[in-house]
């Protein structure tokens, strides 16, 4: 949950330095290690994502549990850390069974069983669903999702409104998304993170994008790479979402340039007053490195002479020893 919730509920937290450079290596690593199983892999955030396994010609139900059984056992053993897995035909399917036998739990749904894996399980399990959504439905009647599957109609309209169809498609683990796939390394560089709590508070969620500004950078630059183009994503806590995106003259491996527009990307693409799930960063208009223009050179170089230091000093990004000033609200108060 954001830091500022976590003092409310317990006043005398202790906060410790945390080493957000590490665990994007580490999601790198987890991810790497998936596409030794299946080249599409859909890194959906930091510490979540999607396998398609139709490439790997696996022809009964039980050589695909044995496969990703195998990735568990792999990953465990190269990174110490637990990875819960669904199997499923379909994304949505897939995602609840991932999440019901936490940690390292696996949870096969065979094909044809989507509905009646569903039905005995609670509405807050669907995509969506949140806490208070769920006990409105609480209140007229609708507590599992099986429950859905019973109504008709005309008390399905009743009770859920204009989305009506698209829930009830969800209760009966119906999903046809593929799972999409970028070369990251070649086409952009790109972060996201995921709120356990959905956040409303603008400051925090600038804060958390210009620390993803100050994490993909280093990348950018250990790739002798500049980029061009910055894109801001937002998601809600209904899985709506929005980008925005601007570019600069010439590209530059440098932060500096893109802080300035991290809030106005921030508040074109958060159009709607709700509370965010997600939010993202993404570096594209990727080019080769070389001479920037000659009336931004000399500023331009000093700045990256900071930037080694900083680079060597916090391994390209893999650990936090100096943080950027416009971090130490976050470290304090976010």
């Amino acid at each position: 949950m954001p830091t500022s919730r976590a003092r409310q509920v317990c006043p005398d937290l202790i906060m410790i330095p945390h080493t957000s450079g590490l665990y994007g290596k580490v999601s790198h690593q987890m991810f790497d290690a998936c596409e030794t199983l299946t080249p599409l892999v859909q890194r959906n955030s930091i510490d979540e994502g999607y396998l398609d396994l139709g490439p790997c010609g696996l022809k009964t139900t039980a050589a695909v549990e044995a496969a990703v059984r195998g990735l568990q056992r792999k990953i465990w053993n190269e990174l110490q850390i637990t990875v819960s897995m669904g199997i499923a035909a379909n994304k949505l399917v897939a995602q609840i069974a991932s999440k019901l036998r936490k940690p390292q739990g696996f949870v096969v749904v065979a094909p044809g069983d989507e509905r009646a894996f569903l039905a005995p399980l609670s509405l807050g399990k669907l995509p969506g669903i949140g806490a208070k959504t769920e006990a409105l439905l609480n209140s007229r009647g609708l507590t599992l999702i099986g429950d859905l599957h019973e109504r008709n109609e005309d008390q399905l309209k009743a009770a859920l409104g204009s989305g009506w169809a698209e829930l009830l498609a969800m209760a009966e683990g119906k999903d046809d998304r593929p799972v999409e796939t970028e070369d990251e390394d070649a086409k952009s560089y790109s972060q996201q993170e995921t709120f356990f709590e959905d956040v409303g508070e603008f400051a925090m969620i600038e804060q958390v994008a210009k620390r993803m500004v100050d994490e993909l950078m280093p990348k950018v630059r250990s790739d002798g790479k500049r980029v061009k183009t910055i894109t801001v994503k937002v998601r809600y806590g209904d899985f709506t979402q929005t980008t925005h995106g601007r570019s600069l003259a010439e590209a530059s491996d440098l932060e500096a340039p893109f802080y300035a527009l991290v809030g106005p990307l921030l508040r074109e693409a958060w159009t709607q007053r709700k509370k965010l799930r997600l939010v993202s960063v993404r570096f594209s208009g990727v080019e080769e490195g070389g001479a920037q223009l000659e009336m931004f050179a000399q500023t331009d170089e000093k700045r990256r002479k900071l930037a080694a230091v900083l680079d060597k000093l916090n391994l390209g990004g893999k650990v936090s020893t100096v943080s950027r000033g416009h971090q130490l609200g976050a470290n304090r108060d976010a």
